[in-house]
């Protein structure tokens, strides 16, 4: 019962402020032909009326694995909505404006009425609606794989003098379902590998939800080369905590399906583990811990102490682990000697404004470290936004990442 009256009041609040944004509309086409507006209006309700339809639809198959049509279908519907919510503030900024008027007018003030500011703020509230909107879609067509190789040069302390010039390359938060064919893979995997990396590195989140996401991709995946191998771990969503399984059985099998997969690939998958790298006589150590979030409703499977274990002699390490939260919650208090830590999660939620010398999204509100390097003292962390998408299939500003540290001895 409850589902339906939060239904039926989510469906009233967007009719009611599509009729709130007709105003605009009918303010802003009051000049043009009888015609023009006639087939303006009709347009303007047809959407509004496929809005709600695919709203009712979605929300009656909620559960239903995602295809292209439903994907994209469902993230242009919202992207028009949210771009209507930005001309409601300006029709509504308008009508408290007029309100305020009458009520001076009744307090024995005149204030006439001024059509032209109603219209200024109805052209002004579209035009800026149009920006919003124009990002969202070109990031769909454009943004979601526009494929960027990011190089970092780090000088560390610690490395031994056998790594110098060492090349090691991150992906992450893949979403495998997220992708509805697979040339955009394949196309990231040529990129990945023209780039000649000693060690490739995924940090988490090669599905949405369930193993078989994989099913299609396995091959592509399998195609990723390194001089000294491929390693990987566990993100958030890869443990399928966001299904309702029919049992705990079917949720274990599952996620002994995707690890397996890891292997399939020929992936070195890294359970609270490390391996040791060998080159000329000398050693790094790469750790890998199971997810560990810091904030309320992400899993600590991580146990860094049973990664850590055998390193302690070892004079560099990294450490792959899924969530950037986990750099401050315990990497730099507890094991201070790890040197770099390798993380994603965020994917700079795939918007917001990224130019030299600045970088903002919202999802800086929520995490602290969310994109790109950062230091304390010797340690390093970096941040990689992520290869694929989740929920919106696109990206603005924060396009899809392979990054390639070169290492330097200091």
């Amino acid at each position: 019962m409850k589902k339906f009256i939060s239904f039926g009041v989510t469906t009233l609040l967007l009719f009611l402020i599509d009729l709130y944004v007709f105003q605009a509309v009918k303010t802003v086409t009051q000049n043009l032909s009888t015609g023009w507006q006639r087939a303006l209006y009709i347009g303007y309700w047809s959407i509004t009326a496929i809005t709600i339809i695919t709203f009712t639809l979605f929300t009656l198959t909620r559960g239903t694995p995602p295809t292209a049509f439903r994907t994209y279908f469902a993230s242009m519907m919202f992207i028009i909505f949210a771009c209507k919510l930005v001309v409601f503030l300006f029709v509504f900024l308008d009508d408290v404006i007029r309100f305020g008027k009458i009520v001076l007018n009744n307090a024995g003030t005149e204030h006439k009425f001024d059509p032209s500011r109603s219209k200024f703020l109805s052209q002004v509230g579209l035009l800026v609606a149009a920006v919003p909107f124009s990002a969202f879609v070109y990031g769909m067509v454009k943004g979601a794989f526009d494929y960027q190789v990011k190089r970092v040069t780090l000088r560390l302390p610690n490395l031994p003098q056998a790594f110098d010039g060492y090349k090691m390359l991150q992906i992450t938060d893949l979403h495998a379902g997220s992708f509805t064919s697979k040339e955009p893979l394949q196309e990231a995997v040529k990129l990945i590998n023209k780039q000649e990396a000693d060690l490739v590195f995924f940090t988490g989140d090669l599905v949405n939800n369930v193993a078989t996401e994989l099913d299609d991709h396995l091959d592509t995946l399998a195609g990723i080369r390194a001089k000294s191998g491929v390693f990987s771990v566990l993100g958030n969503h890869d443990y399928g905590d966001y299904v309702n399984w029919d049992s705990l059985e079917a949720k274990r099998r599952n996620l002994t399906s995707l690890i397996e997969s890891h292997g399939k690939m020929g992936w070195q998958i890294l359970m609270n583990e490390n391996r040791l790298i060998e080159k000329d006589g000398e050693r790094i150590a790469v750790l890998g811990v199971e997810n560990w979030g810091n904030r309320v409703g992400f899993p600590k499977y991580g146990q860094l102490d049973k990664a850590y274990k055998g390193t302690e002699n070892t004079p560099f390490k990294v450490l792959l682990s899924h969530d950037p939260s986990h750099w401050d919650g315990e990497i730099n208090q507890l094991y201070p000697d790890i040197d770099l830590t390798l993380s994603g999660h965020t994917h700079g939620m795939q918007f917001g404004i990224n130019i030299p010398g600045w970088k903002w999204s919202p999802v800086q509100y929520v995490y602290k470290q969310w994109a790109g390097l950062y230091q304390k003292g010797q340690q390093y962390l970096y941040v990689n936004t992520g290869l694929g998408f989740l929920g919106y299939p696109g990206r603005v500003g924060f396009l899809p990442e392979i990054t390639v540290f070169e290492l330097k001895r200091a």
